[in-house]
């Protein structure tokens, strides 16, 4: 193993896997830290975490379990897989975590680069924007467990972590590789600027001899050539089958593709009031999910205020634990029922999902969309996407590509 990557949740694992891949590295993304060794022709092992919004010491705690044991695989250099929007508390996690993991690593400069180009991340400034809007403006601030009402990233990451934060701005990182390294020499936390994919290439070159990094997906695009590969376009074998979609996002681009299948497949509302006095007839679901003649939509998708509304009324951790475990329990139920495609939206929806499924590991495939690659477990295709990622028709072009062999 070559890269080893430490997501704080399921979705994100999927993201830079597919991102890895893309540029040539053979990757499996592993569900939690795993008991066994890694094949030893693997180039890059992602352990998927649950632990964005985990206590900080239970976070802390398995990140470094991830980090050693990516580093017995051989893993020359550790990620810290975050949210692309730097999902995050004022406690954390993502400050301690990555204290924790410079203070095991022995890390100087640790370079933290959220950007993303393809699905609309930009750092300048120090600021993260999402589109044209700054972060804070992006729908993040009605986020129901994570909300980020500060762009600032540098600001965001100094309340959560004991290091000093530094800065390479865009003109820096413009002039290449050499002038970013001369930069990198506190040992610091650097919030790097970058805009385009040029720039994230740039960095990558940059960070070769780093042996802890922090980003999101972006962070991945300039590091495999450093290790000798090339891009190349993942293989995949066309997995048919029955057919579902889980939805518990309520990011503006998921409430919007929940929108446009419901009005062309039959769906069923998962409600936060049943979920916690546990009044959903699973069997019942199950039934009517496999007697439909097109893949069924199972969500728990909302709107802000109905979200609130939910989580003032239950506790925001009751209301969010109760409605996953209703996922976890269906994808089981489903999939040993005959689903053979399961599409999820939402990170804690897709954890829920694939603990529910109790897989172990995921083989990454082709791309389903920016950011969301097909994976596979034994018979079943799945794919993860991010609350915000995604077109409007997402979930039945995911569910025909599973079909289509590449």
């Amino acid at each position: 193993m070559k890269l080893g990557v430490i997501a704080d949740d399921f979705t994100g694992a999927s993201d830079i896997g597919l991102t890895l891949a893309e540029a040539g590295m053979s990757v499996t993304q592993f569900i939690g830290v795993p008991e066994s060794p890694a094949t030893t022709d693997l180039d890059a092992g992602v352990v998927a975490l649950k632990s964005r919004t985990a206590p900080v010491e239970e976070a802390v705690s398995q990140s470094l379990a991830a980090c050693d044991w990516l580093r017995a695989q051989g893993a020359e250099q550790i990620i810290l897989k975050v949210c692309s929007t730097f999902d995050s508390t004022a406690a954390g996690n993502i400050g301690p975590v990555l204290d924790a993991l410079a203070d095991r690593l022995d890390a100087g400069p640790v370079i933290v680069c959220l950007a993303f180009p393809e699905n609309g991340r930009s750092v300048y400034q120090g600021h993260l924007f999402v589109g044209d809007r700054l972060l804070s403006e992006s729908g993040m601030q009605h986020h129901p467990l994570t909300p980020m009402t500060d762009p600032d990233l540098r600001r965001v990451l100094a309340a959560q972590s004991k290091r000093e934060i530094g800065f390479i701005d865009a003109l820096t990182v413009q002039q290449g590789a050499q002038v970013i390294a001369q930069a990198l020499t506190a040992p610091a936390h650097i919030i790097t600027d970058a805009i385009t994919d040029a720039n994230l290439i740039e960095i990558g070159r940059a960070a070769k001899p780093l042996p802890l990094l922090c980003g999101g997906s972006g962070i991945g695009i300039g590091l495999p050539a450093n290790f000798g590969h090339a891009p190349a376009a993942p293989a995949w074998e066309a997995v048919t089958g029955p057919g579902v979609v889980f939805s518990g996002s309520c990011s503006i681009a998921t409430r919007q593709q929940v929108a446009a299948f419901r009005r062309e497949a039959p769906s069923y509302q998962i409600e936060a009031d049943r979920a916690v006095a546990r009044d959903h007839d699973l069997a019942e679901i199950v039934s009517w999910a496999m007697s439909r003649q097109t893949a069924p939509l199972i969500y728990s998708s909302a709107d802000p205020a109905d979200v609130q509304a939910a989580q003032d009324k239950h506790g925001a951790s009751v209301a969010a634990h109760a409605i996953e475990q209703v996922f976890a329990d269906l994808a089981r139920a489903l999939v040993d029922a005959g689903v053979r495609r399961v599409v999820v939206a939402g990170g804690e929806t897709s954890g829920a999902v694939v603990t529910g499924l109790g897989a172990s590991a995921l083989t990454i495939g082709p791309r389903a969309a920016a950011g969301v690659p097909l994976t596979r477990v034994g018979n079943t295709a799945l794919a993860l996407k991010s609350g915000n990622f995604g077109g409007p028709d997402f979930f039945a072009e995911a569910l025909r590509l599973m079909e289509t062999a590449a």
